[in-house]
C-alpha cells in the first residue's frame, strides 16, 4: 500500500509540474530570449494598462457613488425655498407663522419692511 502511495504522489507531482515543464521549453521570441514582457503585447500593453486602470477606478467610483446615494434616500430640496412672486412680508409672516420669530421681532421686522 505504501509503495502505491508513493507512485500515486510521483504521478501526481508530475502531472502537476508538465505545464510548467512545457511552458519553459517555449520557443524564444524575436528577440533571442524567452516569453516577452506583458504576454507578448509590449507597448500596447505599457499604454492600455494604464489606462484599463483608470478604467476600473471610474467604474468602482461610480459604483459608490451610486450605492451611497441609493441608500441616501431620495433627496429633499430645503424647506425655505423662496418662490418667485413672494414679497418679503409674505415671508416675514411666514416665519412668525412658523414660530422661527417672536411678536416683538416681527414688529420690529415689519416697521423695517414698511419703511423700505
Amino acid at each position: 500500500m505504501k509503495a502505491f502511495c508513493r507512485w500515486a504522489a510521483t504521478v501526481s507531482a508530475t502531472a502537476a509540474l508538465t505545464p510548467a515543464a512545457a511552458w519553459a521549453q517555449t520557443q524564444p521570441g524575436p528577440y533571442g530570449y524567452g516569453p516577452q514582457m506583458m504576454w507578448g503585447w509590449g507597448w500596447y500593453g505599457m499604454i492600455l494598462g494604464p489606462l484599463f486602470m483608470i478604467l476600473m477606478l471610474a467604474v468602482v467610483i461610480t459604483a459608490i457613488v451610486l450605492a451611497v446615494r441609493w441608500l441616501g434616500g431620495p433627496w429633499q430640496a430645503p424647506l425655505h425655498h423662496s418662490l418667485p412672486g413672494r414679497t418679503a412680508m409674505d415671508i416675514l409672516n411666514e416665519r412668525l407663522a412658523r414660530g422661527e420669530i417672536d411678536q416683538a421681532e416681527y414688529q420690529e421686522k415689519r416697521r423695517l419692511i414698511s419703511q423700505g
